[in-house]
């Protein structure tokens, strides 16, 4: 199972698109770190900056929304981003953060709670977020084993890799 994530909360509103969390004109980058150096430039041109490695994003309602543009929880990853937890997710957006391994969470009892800068602390194999700096604690779905594989492999890629290797080795 995967490690507890713990890092900074960088708090948003509704309705987050994928044209601002990676805006069109960067999506043919195919390095992840330097897409990340452009993650949520539409929304917060500082947030590359702040962003610290193991930081979460916390957001309202329909994080992810618009286009289907996998390079947007990509983006995320590339900055740093260990996690996202919003109120809801658009569903294209929720699956393609899965297939490249960065955990997302619903909880809106937590967002409500959180602010920017608070310590966050998440369990991603029981689905429990602390607020470190609040005192805090909420609660999430647990990803089923199966996810959480996929999780902890980086992905589907890397984790279908994987599972290849393990049977051609029998």
């Amino acid at each position: 199972m995967a490690n507890t994530l713990r890092g900074g909360a960088h708090r948003y509103g509704k309705n987050v698109d994928t044209d601002v969390i990676i805006p069109g004109k960067y999506c043919s980058i195919v390095d992840i770190v330097e897409l990340g150096k452009h993650a949520l430039e539409g929304l917060d041109p500082e947030f590359a900056t702040k962003v610290k490695k193991g930081d979460l994003v916390v957001a309202e309602t329909n994080f992810g929304c618009g286009s289907s543009r996998e390079v947007a929880p990509i983006a995320l990853k590339g900055a740093g981003v260990a996690g996202v937890i919003a109120s809801s997710f658009a569903r294209i957006f929720y699956r393609n953060a899965l297939n490249i391994g960065l955990p997302i969470f619903e909880s809106e009892e937590a967002v409500k709670d959180i602010a920017t800068g608070d310590e966050i602390e998440v369990d991603p194999a029981t689905g429990k977020i602390r607020n470190l700096t609040r005192g805090r604690e909420y609660q999430s779905a647990a990803f089923p084993p199966f996810m959480q594989s996929l999780i902890d492999a980086g992905g589907l890629q890397p984790y279908v890799e994987r599972r290849l290797a393990e049977k051609s080795s029998l």
